[in-house]
C-alpha cells in the first residue's frame, strides 16, 4: 500500500480521513466504558466503588501496553516516510513480541499486588472482595491486550484506520452485549455479578484481536510481521523504548493521579471517592474522542517528519488542535447542561448526584483549554520526542495538579479538588505551549 498520500493530500481532509475512524471507535469505546459501569452500578454501590478503586491499576496496565505500542507506531511511520521498509518490518515484529511479554508479566504482577493495594484505600471487606473478584479476572486478559494494541498501532502506522475502527468496534459491541448477559444471567448463562463484567471485557478484547488477525492474513498490509524479523539487533528495541517508555509514563500518570486524589478525598464522606470514579468514566467519552484525533495524526506527523515535510507537520498540529477544541466545547456544554442526569446513570443516591453534578460542572470549565496540552503532547510523540510529551503530562497530572488540588481542598473542602482540575488545565496550557515551541525550533518551514 502506498503511503504517499500522507504528504500530498490537503491537510484538513487528510486529518479528518485519518482521525474520523479513530474518533468513531474511541466514541464507541467510551460508550462501552459508560455502559459497563452502568450495569456494574446496578449490582450495588459497593460494586461501583470497587470498580473505581481497581481503575488506577487497570489504567496502568493499559498505559504500559498502549505506551509501548505508541513507540511501535512512531518508529514504523517514521521508517515508512524515510523509505526504510526493512526497519519498519523489524520494528513491528520486535514490538509485537515485546508487548506480548509485557502483557504476561503484568497479568501475574497486578493480580498479586491487588489485595494490598486495595487495603491502602478502604477497610470495607465487601468492597475489597468485589474488587479482587473483578481484577483477577480482568488482568488475566492482559497478554491479549498487549497483542491487540500492538496490531492496532501497526495498522494505524500504515494508514489503515478503518481496520482499527472496525476491530475496536467489534470488541466494544461484543462487550456491551455480553455485560447484561453475564452480570445478571440471561438464558443459559449463569448470573456472575461483577465477575461477569470482567469476563465480558476480556472476551471483547479477544474478539478485537481476532479481527486484527483476520484482516492481517486476509488483506496483508505493507508492513510484515514475522519471526525472522524478530531476530534483530538491540537498536530496534532501543528506538522503540525511547518513545515507548515516556509514552507509557505519560499514560500511566492518570493512575497515579487518581490514587493520590483518592487519598486527598479520603477524609471526606465516601461518596466523594465514588464521584471521582464516576467522573473518570464520564470524561472518557470526551477525552477518548479527542484521543481518536491524536491517534489519527500521530502517523501523519511521523511520516511527514521522516519525509522532511516540516511545514506540513506544523499545519497538521494546528488543524488537529481546532478539531480537538471543538470536541471539548461540546463536552463542556453537555456537562454544564445535564450534570446530575449524567451522574444519575451510576447512582440512585440524590446526595451523590448533587455532589457529582457540582463536580462535573466545575471540572468542565477546563475542558476547552486542555485541547492545547492534549494536541501538543500527541504531536511531540509523533515526532519521536517522548520526553517533552512526558513533561507536559507530568505537569498536567502530577506536578501541578496534585499540589493545587491539595491546597484548594484545605481551603474549599472537597470542592477544592474539583476546582483543581480546571485551574491545572489553564496553567498547563501555557506551559505546554512553550515546551512545544522550544522543541519545534529545529523543525524548519
Amino acid at each position: 500500500m502506498n503511503q504517499e498520500y500522507m504528504k500530498t493530500r490537503k491537510i484538513l481532509p487528510l486529518v479528518l480521513s485519518m482521525s474520523l475512524p479513530m474518533v468513531i471507535s474511541m466514541a464507541v469505546n467510551a460508550l462501552y466504558n459508560i455502559v459497563d459501569s452502568y450495569f456494574v452500578a446496578k449490582i450495588s454501590e459497593d460494586a461501583m466503588t470497587a470498580l473505581a478503586l481497581v481503575f488506577p491499576v487497570q489504567n496502568l496496565v493499559n498505559a504500559i501496553v498502549i505506551g509501548f505500542a505508541i513507540g511501535i507506531n512512531a518508529r514504523v511511520a517514521f521508517y515508512l516516510g524515510a523509505k526504510e521498509e526493512k526497519m519498519a518490518d523489524e520494528s513491528a515484529s520486535v514490538g509485537l513480541l515485546l508487548n506480548l511479554i509485557h502483557g504476561l508479566v503484568l497479568a501475574l504482577l497486578c493480580s498479586a499486588i491487588m489485595p494490598s493495594f486495595l487495603r491502602m484505600f478502604t477497610g470495607d471487606t465487601q468492597v475489597i472482595a468485589l474488587a479482587c473478584t473483578y481484577s483477577t479476572r480482568v488482568f488475566a486478559f492482559a497478554p491479549v491486550i498487549g497483542l491487540e494494541l500492538a496490531y492496532e498501532k501497526i495498522f494505524q502506522a500504515v494508514g489503515r484506520m478503518k481496520v482499527s475502527m472496525i476491530c475496536m468496534m467489534l470488541g466494544c459491541v461484543t462487550n456491551i452485549i455480553l455485560d447484561p448477559v453475564m452480570i445478571f444471567g440471561l438464558g443459559p448463562v449463569p448470573k456472575l455479578g461483577i465477575a461477569g463484567a470482567a469476563y465480558a471485557t476480556g472476551i471483547g478484547q479477544c474478539v478485537t484481536l481476532a479481527g486484527y488477525l483476520l484482516f492481517y492474513f486476509a488483506r496483508p498490509m505493507h508492513v510484515k510481521v514475522n519471526v525472522a524479523n524478530m531476530k534483530t539487533t538491540g537498536n530496534v528495541m532501543k528506538n522503540i523504548y525511547t518513545i515507548g517508555i515516556p509514552a507509557t509514563l505519560n499514560l500511566a500518570l492518570p493512575s497515579i493521579q487518581v490514587s493520590a486524589l483518592n487519598a486527598i478525598l479520603a477524609p471526606f464522606p465516601g461518596s466523594y471517592i465514588l464521584v471521582l470514579g464516576v467522573y473518570y468514566k464520564l470524561q472518557t467519552f470526551i477525552y477518548l474522542t479527542a484521543n481518536g484525533i491524536v491517534q489519527g495524526i500521530r502517523p501523519l506527523v511521523g511520516y511527514n517528519y521522516g519525509a522532511g515535510e516540516y511545514d506540513r507537520v506544523k499545519k497538521i498540529a494546528h488543524t488537529s488542535m481546532g478539531l480537538i477544541a471543538l470536541v471539548m466545547v461540546m463536552g463542556m456544554a453537555i456537562s454544564c447542561a445535564i450534570p446530575q442526569q449524567l451522574m444519575g446513570l451510576f447512582t440512585t443516591s440524590r446526595t451523590t448526584m448533587e455532589i457529582g453534578g457540582a463536580a462535573l460542572r466545575i471540572i468542565s470549565f477546563g475542558f476547552v483549554v486542555s485541547s492545547v496540552s492534549v494536541t501538543f503532547s500527541g504531536v511531540l510523540e509523533g515526532l519521536g520526542k517522548g520526553m517533552p510529551s512526558l513533561l507536559i503530562s507530568l505537569a498536567r497530572y502530577i506536578v501541578v495538579m496534585l499540589p493545587v488540588s491539595f491546597v484548594l481542598s484545605r481551603l474549599l473542602q472537597a470542592l477544592g479538588v474539583w476546582y483543581g482540575f480546571a485551574v491545572t488545565e489553564y496553567i498547563v496550557a501555557v506551559l505546554s505551549y512553550y515546551i512545544y515551541k522550544f522543541h519545534m525550533r529545529d523543525i524548519k518551514g
